[in-house]
């Protein structure tokens, strides 16, 4: 390395890094032992200094090890990169030695200050002793504190800047647990292109959406959304943004799945909101797919495509799909990919029900820039712009609105990722034994791209992993072809409360149990009788939210269910429910055509 580059690395390291008069290293060194009244010529100076110096040429080596990989790892074999990253892990342990060796001095010193014994019992354990060992905990170290130890004026000053990002200043904006849960769900979603892409935790879904929309729409900009969203999206749409007191956006739907359903929609958009756009108004859209409640998948990338070529952002709700089903992050053409997208963990990719939790990924210039900073980048729209610090995600909103999430919750969701991939496997199983099993009886319609015939199977097949089902989907008992007969309101009443303990009578989706609801009176009550028809929720509709119990144990619940609501004046509804035998088949039939198209893809078949 040379001097110059050496004293650029050491700048990094010391107190006075924004106001040093230094010109040498040795300068430097001396400096910094007079910033903290030592003597240079002292034997504390002097050790002191040789530490210094030695941290100064180690951060110079590790950003020169740093620059090789980014240059050189996509050149080099698997064996290579084994043996790098073993390297470079073992270097870690190497100056954590140095950190923990450090320690006795640090502590043996603060001891003969702190002689004070109340003193000492109100302040607790000095926060740097002990802690080193924590780096190599094998699960995330919950980091269970409001705020940080700074080591200085200058580099604490820089963090507020957003110029340090080794001192987090307090957990409404940054902890550790938090930020390692950001970084995995971006390793997940964005695979390759990773380093492109940042996160953003929040305390829930609802606040992950609400600030990505706070981040972007202005007043009276236009959204156009997908017509089956999440009732709560759906209401601070409507009620929030679009209130006249509040945003007066425009909030309108399209129906359809497709790319030519959302372009005539948009094409009319543009004519009836000319005005507005004369006026600079902006037109964001708002997809979900899979959607909630019927589990249809939505042509996400055309949608992309089509929006990018109008320079329109797009901001897509994953959460039924999560990173097992679909990674519309790592699809080869940009113009396909969303520009922000949003996940509850609460859902299935916490899986347990444990914790409340939601995260907003995109690429970095959109979601964090140091303050005063300036970035030209090309957007996935493919057009060359310039991003401003101000305009991020973090400066926008995460700084200053504080629906942080907190270490324990991001513990939790870190710990339920763990068998995510195995849970949505079986559920994917479960509910497609469980569509074609009640697509069997005469007086229930069963709305699930599962079933041979419907309408959305063509996109599932194209879209999703495997060309496996949302595990989630809707059923009603208006009546069918086969049995016009629609189920009364008060037996349907009967059977949704006799259905526990086998399904859970619980208002959410994603958990390891599956979770039955009634959305005009639950999830999506918010809506008018005009929206929730335009959404295909009738009165009589049920929300299956598929859960990781053996789907013939509930079919045969929900049968015995059925006698229960039903009684004698009904026969045809608890007769219509297939033969155990048949169900059997089924399940036989599914899961062994999964695990082998499942392991067939993951052996290169």
């Amino acid at each position: 390395m040379s001097d110059q580059n050496l004293f650029s690395s050491a700048v990094q390291l010391s107190p006075r890094r924004n106001t040093t008069a230094a010109r040498s290293v040795d300068e430097l060194l001396r400096e910094q032992l007079d910033h903290f009244g030592i003597a240079a010529d002292s034997p504390h100076g002097q050790v002191l200094a040789r530490l210094s110096r030695a941290l100064f040429e180690a951060n110079g080596a590790a950003q020169d090890a740093w620059r090789l990989t980014s240059e050189t790892l996509s050149k080099l074999d698997r064996r290579d990169r084994i043996a790098w990253f073993n390297a470079k892990r073992f270097a870690c342990f190497q100056l954590a030695k140095v950190l923990d060796t450090l320690q006795n001095p640090l502590r043996a010193t603060y001891q003969s200050i702190m002689d004070d014994p109340a003193t000492a019992v109100v302040k607790g354990p000095y926060p740097l002793f002990d802690n080193v060992t924590a780096l190599f905990s094998a699960t995330p170290v919950i980091t269970r504190t409001a705020t940080y130890v700074y080591a200085c004026t200058e580099w604490v000053e820089d963090a507020f800047q957003g110029k340090e990002l080794l001192h987090e200043i307090y957990s409404r904006l940054l902890n550790p647990t938090s930020i390692c849960l950001a970084n995995h769900i971006v390793d997940l979603e964005a695979g390759p292109e990773a380093r492109d892409y940042f996160a953003w935790n929040f305390n829930s879904g609802m606040a992950a959406i609400d600030s990505t929309l706070a981040n972007l729409v202005g007043y009276e900009d236009i959204v156009l959304a997908s017509r089956n969203v999440y009732g709560g999206t759906y209401q601070l749409l409507h009620d929030w943004y679009g209130k006249r007191s509040n945003l007066d956006i425009a909030v309108e739907w399209f129906d359809g799945e497709g790319e030519e359903e959302f372009s005539n929609c948009l094409a009319r958009i543009e004519r009836d909101y000319a005005e507005r756009l004369s006026r600079g108004r902006q037109i964001y859209v708002y997809v979900e797919s899979p959607c909630n409640p019927h589990g249809n998948v939505l042509d996400v990338p055309a949608i992309c495509r089509t929006a990018h070529a109008k320079g329109l952002t797009v901001i897509c709700d994953a959460t039924v799909g999560t990173p097992v089903l679909q990674r519309l992050l790592q699809r080869p053409d940009h113009l396909e990919r969303p520009d922000f997208l949003i996940h509850s963990y609460t859902k299935d990719i916490c899986g347990s029900g444990n914790t409340t939790a939601g995260v907003v990924i995109g690429r970095n210039e959109r979601m964090f820039l140091p303050k005063g900073q300036t970035v030209r980048a090309t957007g996935h729209d493919g057009r060359e712009r310039q991003y401003a610090w101000d305009e991020t995600m973090f400066w926008n909103v995460y700084y200053v609105k504080g629906a942080f999430l907190d270490a324990d919750k991001a513990f939790e969701v870190l710990s339920g990722m763990r068998t995510m991939e195995l849970r949505v496997l079986q559920k994917c199983i479960n509910t497609i034994v469980l569509a074609r099993s009640l697509a069997l009886h005469p007086m229930i319609n069963v709305h699930c791209s599962a079933v041979a015939g419907h309408h959305n199977g063509r996109l599932r097949e194209k879209l999703m992993t495997l060309g496996l089902p949302a595990p989630l989907f809707t059923i009603d008992f208006e009546g069918t072809a086969r049995n016009p007969q629609r189920l009364e309101r008060h037996r349907l009443q009967r059977l949704l409360d006799s259905l526990e303990p086998a399904f859970g009578l619980q208002v959410t989706l994603g958990q390891t149990n599956t979770v039955v609801l009634c959305p005009a009176l639950t999830s999506h009550s918010e809506m008018s009788e005009e929206a929730l028809a335009k959404a295909g929720i009738t009165p009589t509709t049920l929300r299956i939210s598929v859960g990781d119990e053996d789907p013939r144990y509930l079919l045969e619940h929900m049968r015995r269910a059925a006698e229960l609501a039903a009684g004698d004046a009904v026969a045809a509804f608890i007769e219509g429910f297939p033969k155990r035998e048949k169900i059997n088949a089924i399940y036989q039939d599914v899961y062994t055509d999964v695990h082998g198209r499942w392991i067939a893809a993951r052996c290169g078949n």
